[in-house]
C-alpha cells in the first residue's frame, strides 16, 4: 500500500524570471497589475483560506495478465476511488468492477462497473514521467472497505485501486470582490499613486443573481500601488505574508522587487495570480526561482458579460502545495468550451461538492497531472467551482480534451448524464440523470463569460488545431471547426458528457448567447390582483407588471417596463416584476429584457386600461317581500338592482343588514328584514380597477294577523307556538274568505302547509290573481306563499277564498306581511 499526501511539487517549463513582492498580480498587454481580494465564508481575507489536506491510499491488484483482483478488505477511511495503471497511453481493454463498505452501516454496496477515464491532458503533460492512466472515479461516500475485480484480454501493468480521503471542510458559497490598479513593467514610466477608477478597471463585473449559493460581493478596500524597480536589489523575507495566509518562498540567490506587498490575495479570481500564489510557501518546498510565464499572457479583453459567482480554489480547500508549483501554460484566448461530466454518481449531496472537487484534484495529481484537469466544475445545485490554477479569467490550458486543450476550456458537470442509448458507453453501471436546470444555467453563465471575453458567439463556431498525434479520429496539426460550446465527445473518442447533458448543449448555447427568449408579460396587477378584460387588463393608476422568460434571469443584466413605447421602470435582470404609474386611459405595456451580452428582447404588447371612474347603478335598488319561512325576527325580502361599469365589474357585496358576498353579475339578493323595524339594505360594487360605488334602499316589513281581516264563512282559531302570534285561523268550508285592507308597496300571504292542506284563490283589489295549493309532503309553518309588489305604496285589499278541495278542503292561514 502506498499513501500520498499533499507536498510541494517542482515547477516546470520555460519562464522569464520576474521577481516581485508577494501579493502583486501581473497582467500582460498594457502592463496593468490587477489586485483582487478573495473572501471566504469563514472570515476575512486576512484570516486566510481554509486548506483541506487530502490523502490517496493505493492498493495493488494482483493476479494473472487477464485477471487482477483485490480481495475484500478493510481500509483507511475514503470517499472516492478510481483504478489506475502505469502507462497513460494504454486504454484499459476490459472490465473493472468495485464494491465498497459503508463506514456508517458496515454494509457492502452492489458491484459497480467503472467506465474509462475521459479527461486527458495534452501530450506534453501526459507523457511526463510518472503519469498514470485511470478509470472514471467513483464517489462512494464514507467508506472503510473495498473489493476490486479487473478482467480483460491484456490488462495494463501496475493496476492499483486509489482510495481518496478528501478531508473535511470547504465551502459551497461563492465569495469574491475585486479592485484593479495600474502598475508599470520594465520600460514604462511609473504612474502616480492615485488608484485607477474601479469603474474602468478590468476586474470581472459582478451582478446580483438568483442562482443557488450566490452572494453579492462587497467592494474592496483601497490600496496604494507601488512601482516595481527594473533592477531588483532585495531578497524576499520568509515572514512576508499575503492576505490569504501564505508566505512568499525565500530564495537566497534570486533578487526580488523592492516593492512592498500589496493587500491583494494570492488567489485573485479572474486574472493572472501573484507570484506568491503561483509559488506557495510550503513546509517541504525547496528554494526555486519564482518565474513569470514567458511570454506573459495577454490581459483578458473587456466584456459586458459579468463573471458568474464561483467558489475559488481557496474556497473549496485546495492544497496549493500539492500541485506543480508555478504558473500553468496559457493559450491565447478561449475559443471553445468543452462540456464534460465527471462520471461519478448523481446521488451526492451538494454539501459534499467541495469534497468531490478535492477528491478529483487528488486523483488527477496522483495520476501525475500538474493540477486538476478541468477549468471549472458545476454541481447539480448550480454551484460553480474554480478548477485548474492560473486565474479563472485567463486562457488556462487544462487537461480535459486531449489534443484540443489549447485555446479551449473544460467545464465538468459533477455526476453522470448518460442514458445508455446510441452514443453512450455501457462500460459504467452508474445510472445517468437528467441535468438540473440550475446546472444547465451555471454552465451557460460560464460559457457566456469566457466566450464573451474572446468575442466568440456561444452559438457560433471556432477553429481548433489538433495537438496530439494519437487521438483517435483526429489528425495531428489539422484545424477542426468546433461549435463554440461543444461536448467532450466532439473533440475526443468518448461518450462524455453523456446523451442527456449533450442534448442540453443547444439550450446552453441559447442561454449563453442571448437574446433573452420567451419574454412575455404574465399579468398586470392592481392593488387587488390581476384582472383581465377581454384580451387586456384593467388597473388603477398604480399597477404591478409581471413577466417571465425562458432564459434564466441570472443571464439577464436588466429589465424595463415600456408604457406606450416609453421606458418607465428599470429593474435588475433577476427581477420579474416592477411597479409603474399610469395616467387614466388606455395604454400598451411591454417588457424589454437585456441579456448579459447586451442583446435585448421586447415582449408582445398587452393592453392596460387605467380606470379611475366608479361603477354606477343604472337601476337603483328596490326591495320587495319574498317567499320562505316567516318569523318576527326575519321576514323574507328580495332586493333588486343593476350595477354597471364601462370596463366591467370585479365584484359586488351586500353590506347591511348583514355582510354578504355577491357575484359580479348579481342583480338580486334574498335576505330578511326584522318585523316592524326600518331596515337599510346596502350594496357595494367594485370595478376591475378597484374603484367602488355604493347604493342602498330602506324598507319596513309589518306582520298583519288574520284577526285584522274581514271573514266570511266558518273559520276556526288554532293555538300553537308554531304560529305567528301563537295562533292561526283554519277553514274547510268552501268559499269561506278572509279580506285584509292595507297600505304598502309589497304584500305576502302567509300560511301553514301539510299533506292534508287544501287550496285557496287569491284576489287583489277584487281581481283574481291565482290559485295556491298548500299541499306538502312535509308539514311547514309560517310559509310566505304568494307575494305581489308595486312601484310605490298605496292602499290595497288582499282576499283569500277557500276552494274546498275534495278530500282535503282545510286551509290554515297565518296572516300577511306588508312592506313600506
Amino acid at each position: 500500500m502506498r499513501t500520498e499526501a499533499g507536498g510541494a511539487r517542482a515547477p516546470r517549463g520555460r519562464r522569464a524570471k520576474i521577481w516581485l513582492a508577494a501579493g502583486t498580480v501581473l497582467v500582460a498587454g498594457t502592463g496593468a497589475v490587477v489586485a483582487l481580494r478573495a473572501t471566504s465564508d469563514t472570515g476575512t481575507a486576512a484570516e486566510g483560506p481554509q486548506v483541506v489536506h487530502t490523502s490517496v491510499d493505493s492498493l495493488d491488484l494482483t493476479g494473472s495478465a487477464g485477471e487482477r483482483v483485490l480481495a475484500a478488505r478493510s481500509t483507511k477511511a475514503f470517499r472516492m476511488l478510481a483504478v489506475s495503471w502505469q502507462d497513460p497511453s494504454v486504454r484499459l481493454d476490459g472490465t473493472v468492477r468495485v464494491r465498497t463498505r459503508s463506514s456508517a452501516t458496515g454494509t457492502w454496496s452492489d458491484w459497480q462497473a467503472l467506465g474509462a477515464g475521459d479527461a486527458q491532458p495534452d501530450p506534453a503533460e501526459r507523457d511526463r514521467a510518472g503519469v498514470r492512466g485511470g478509470t472514471a472515479p467513483l464517489w462512494a461516500g464514507p467508506s472503510d472497505g473495498v473489493q476490486v475485480k479487473a478482467d480483460g484480454k491484456t490488462l495494463p501493468k501496475g493496476l492499483t485501486v486509489d482510495l481518496v480521503d478528501p478531508g473535511k471542510g470547504g465551502s459551497t458559497t461563492p465569495a469574491m470582490d475585486a479592485a484593479a490598479y495600474a502598475m508599470p513593467v520594465d520600460g514604462e514610466e511609473t504612474p502616480t499613486d492615485q488608484p485607477t477608477d474601479p469603474e474602468t478597471a478590468s476586474a470581472p463585473e459582478q451582478t446580483p443573481s438568483d442562482d443557488p449559493a450566490e452572494s453579492t460581493p462587497a467592494p474592496t478596500d483601497s490600496a496604494t500601488e507601488t512601482p516595481a524597480e527594473n533592477t531588483p536589489t532585495a531578497e524576499p523575507s520568509q515572514s512576508q505574508s499575503t492576505d490569504a495566509g501564505t508566505t512568499a518562498p525565500a530564495s537566497p540567490t534570486a533578487p526580488t522587487s523592492t516593492a512592498p506587498p500589496t493587500s491583494a490575495s494570492p488567489t485573485a479570481p479572474g486574472y493572472l495570480p501573484s507570484l506568491s500564489a503561483a509559488y506557495p510557501s510550503c513546509a517541504s518546498a525547496s528554494a526555486v526561482p519564482q518565474t513569470m510565464p514567458s511570454p506573459l499572457p495577454a490581459q483578458p479583453p473587456a466584456t459586458k458579460v459579468p463573471a458568474p459567482p464561483f467558489v475559488t480554489r481557496a474556497g473549496w480547500g485546495a492544497d496549493e502545495c500539492a500541485r506543480d508549483t508555478g504558473y500553468p501554460d496559457y493559450g491565447r484566448t478561449v475559443k471553445a468550451v468543452f462540456v464534460h461530466h465527471t462520471d461519478t454518481t448523481n446521488t451526492y449531496s451538494c454539501a459534499d461538492s467541495p469534497s468531490i472537487v478535492r477528491s478529483l484534484y487528488a486523483l488527477h495529481l496522483h495520476q501525475g497531472w500538474r493540477d486538476l484537469g478541468y477549468n471549472f466544475l458545476v454541481d447539480k445545485c448550480g454551484t460553480i467551482f474554480e478548477g485548474r490554477f492560473g486565474g479563472a479569467a485567463m486562457p488556462v490550458i487544462g487537461a480535459q480534451t486531449y489534443g484540443f486543450n489549447t485555446d479551449s476550456m473544460g467545464i465538468a458537470a459533477i455526476g453522470t448524464y448518460t442514458d445508455l442509448t446510441g452514443g453512450d458507453s455501457k462500460a459504467s453501471s452508474i445510472v445517468g440523470a437528467t441535468p438540473s436546470q440550475a446546472m444547465v444555467t451555471a454552465i451557460s453563465r460560464i460559457a457566456a463569460w469566457k466566450l464573451g471575453m474572446s468575442g466568440v458567439s456561444p452559438t457560433g463556431t471556432s477553429s481548433l488545431t489538433e495537438g496530439a498525434k494519437d487521438s483517435y479520429g483526429f489528425t495531428f496539426g489539422k484545424a477542426y471547426t468546433m461549435n463554440a460550446v461543444s461536448g467532450h465527445r466532439n473533440g475526443f473518442a468518448t461518450d462524455c458528457p453523456g446523451n442527456q447533458l449533450y442534448a442540453k448543449l443547444d439550450t446552453v448555447r441559447s442561454y449563453a448567447a442571448g437574446p433573452p427568449a420567451g419574454v412575455g408579460v404574465t399579468s398586470v396587477d392592481s392593488a387587488s390582483g390581476a384582472v383581465r378584460s377581454g384580451t387586456g387588463y384593467v388597473t388603477g393608476t398604480t399597477a404591478t407588471v409581471r413577466w417571465s422568460t425562458s432564459t434564466p434571469t441570472s443571464l439577464l443584466s436588466g429589465a424595463e417596463v415600456l408604457v406606450d413605447g416609453t421606458s418607465v421602470a428599470k429593474v435588475a435582470g433577476t427581477a420579474t416584476s416592477a411597479s409603474v404609474k399610469l395616467t387614466s386611459g388606455r395604454h400598451t405595456v411591454q417588457v424589454r429584457t437585456t441579456h448579459v451580452s447586451g442583446k435585448t428582447t421586447t415582449s408582445a404588447a398587452v393592453t392596460v386600461t387605467a380606470d379611475t371612474t366608479r361603477p354606477t347603478y343604472p337601476t337603483a335598488p328596490t326591495v320587495q317581500l319574498g317567499k320562505g319561512t316567516v318569523n318576527t325576527a326575519g321576514v323574507p325580502v328580495t332586493v333588486n338592482w343593476k350595477a354597471a361599469d364601462d370596463n366591467g365589474l370585479r365584484s359586488q357585496a351586500a353590506t347591511s343588514p348583514a355582510a354578504t358576498t355577491l357575484t359580479a353579475t348579481s342583480t338580486s339578493w334574498s335576505t330578511t328584514a326584522k318585523s316592524a323595524t326600518a331596515t337599510k339594505f346596502g350594496l357595494t360594487a367594485t370595478d376591475l380597477a378597484g374603484n367602488t360605488a355604493t347604493a342602498s334602499v330602506t324598507g319596513t316589513a309589518t306582520l298583519v294577523q288574520e284577526s285584522s281581516a274581514k271573514a266570511t264563512g266558518t273559520w276556526t282559531k288554532r293555538s300553537s307556538s308554531s304560529y305567528l302570534g301563537g295562533y292561526s285561523s283554519s277553514s274547510g268550508t268552501k268559499n269561506a274568505s278572509l279580506t285584509w285592507t292595507f297600505k304598502g308597496r309589497s304584500v305576502v300571504w302567509i300560511a301553514s302547509r301539510a299533506s292534508t292542506s287544501g287550496a285557496v284563490q287569491i284576489y287583489v283589489d277584487g281581481t283574481l290573481q291565482t290559485t295556491v295549493d298548500l299541499k306538502s309532503a312535509t308539514t311547514a309553518y309560517r310559509q310566505a306563499m304568494w307575494t305581489k309588489s308595486w312601484s310605490s305604496a298605496a292602499q290595497h285589499t288582499l282576499k283569500i277564498v277557500v276552494v274546498g278541495t275534495s278530500g282535503r278542503p282545510t286551509v290554515t292561514t297565518d296572516g300577511i306581511a306588508v312592506l313600506n
